[in-house]
């Protein structure tokens, strides 16, 4: 890993920093900001800074990081770069806030939302900044699209000869194994940059390690600041931090164990659950009726149980119509496999019901990462079937992926 002095001796000092007598139960985990502000911000003394960061980039106690850097005499906040939803949360699906002064600090908010590469450096250039630092809660999927603002953040910050601190948080559904299909580069879109797979199982400090070091031409000069006390087969609750939906249809980690399989029936003519209270874990479409509960149930997936479900979207498609459907109902989130499951769903949907359609632009090639789920399930092929054509590709992700890791 090509870092510099400066990173190490940074990361050598922070961890040197004892952690608070805290009365909190979950104490001892602390995230990157924790971290950096402990110390000092000693990691960034001097710099002018510029944070990527959204609704998420938050304190134990619910206060955004650039509002508590913003009022610190120790560090010198310049900027911010907001990605899709915004800085602040206000956008929806697909949306941003654009360039403006933030109400709260004045300071200037500037949009990485779709630019990458030259056009985003140009945007770091004219900020003025010297250090570009990111802090964004992800939730462990490839097509989940902040990890592919790290990704152009890093390649833009290495265009423009600015450095790059990710402050870490941990991943909700675990950092236990890689799962899922590996995206072909010829699929590389927003939702899936580069070859990694559909549930990475990894922290956004150890993807833009992996990142710098595999996909980048040449190498950002990247620091990292490790969480504190988090376990790679923790779950969210144990973090004893507060959960801020990461983005609109993103309301519970609940929503997160379930978004890297059931994100998959965006590709179809289903609604995946968004314009209700349980996006993701409520699936349906006018014309479904209790079949689908029943073939799936019948397939025996681990760790959850699918109910005969009914609702009317309030936005999205089926808006204002009564459709029918499943709802997943996990009961033991150690044993259930969001990716599987997710491919189960789709085939048993195929099968009894026969409206089902994927969506005209093949959307799903886009978010597996290839044409191999869509040919596979329309040929017949059964979970188990689909879920093989792809273990080849992920078992050598697995090892790629296994020199980034920061938690044992």
């Amino acid at each position: 890993m090509r870092l510099s002095r400066r990173t190490l001796l940074a990361s050598a000092t922070i961890a040197a920093v004892p952690a608070p007598a805290e009365a909190q139960p979950h104490a001892r985990l602390r995230t990157g900001f924790e971290r950096l502000r402990a110390d000092g911000y000693r990691l960034l003394q001097g710099d002018r800074v510029g944070v990527v960061t959204n609704p998420t980039g938050i304190t134990r106690d619910a206060r955004h990081i650039v509002d508590v850097m913003h009022a610190d005499p120790g560090v010198q906040v310049t900027a911010v770069f907001g990605p899709e939803h915004g800085f602040r949360g206000t956008a929806q699906a697909g949306g941003s806030e654009g360039r403006y002064d933030d109400p709260a600090t004045g300071l200037p908010v500037y949009d990485t939302y779709l630019k990458s590469g030259r056009a985003l450096a140009d945007v770091f250039t004219a900020s003025g900044v010297d250090t570009v630092v990111f802090d964004i809660q992800d939730v462990g999927a490839r097509f989940y699209t902040y990890i592919w603002t790290l990704y152009d953040c890093l390649e833009a910050a290495q265009l423009a000869g600015k450095r790059f601190v990710v402050l870490d948080r941990p991943n909700p559904v675990t950092g236990r194994s890689a799962e899922g299909p590996v995206l072909h580069r010829e699929f590389a879109t927003f939702v899936g940059r580069q070859p990694i797979s559909q549930a990475h199982g990894m922290t956004v400090a150890e993807l833009a390690r992996l990142f710098n070091e595999e996909f980048l031409t040449a190498p950002a000069e990247l620091d990292v600041v490790t969480a504190t006390g988090w376990k790679r087969r923790a779950w969210y609750d144990a973090s004893g931090l507060p959960w801020v939906p990461p983005s609109p249809n993103m309301p519970t980690p609940d929503t997160a164990l379930v978004y890297s399989g059931t994100c998959l029936f965006e590709g179809t003519n289903l609604s995946e659950g968004r314009g209700t209270t349980r996006p993701f874990e409520l699936l349906g479409a006018e014309g479904v009726d209790g079949r689908w509960a029943a073939a799936v149930n019948g397939l025996g997936l681990p760790g959850a149980h699918f109910r005969e479900a009914y609702f009317a979207p309030t936005f999205s498609k089926f808006q204002g119509k009564t459709v029918g459907g499943v709802q997943i109902h996990v009961h033991d989130r150690d044993a259930y496999d969001p990716v599987r499951t997710g491919i189960a769903l789709l085939v048993t949907a195929k099968r009894v019901w026969g409206g089902f359609a994927w969506r005209p632009d093949n959307w799903i090639d886009k978010l597996t990462g290839s044409t191999w789920v869509r040919t596979a399930i329309d040929a017949g092929a059964g979970p188990d079937e689909v879920v093989a054509g792809w273990q080849e590709e992920l078992a050598a992700f697995r090892r790629v992926r296994e020199k980034y890791l920061l938690y044992r």
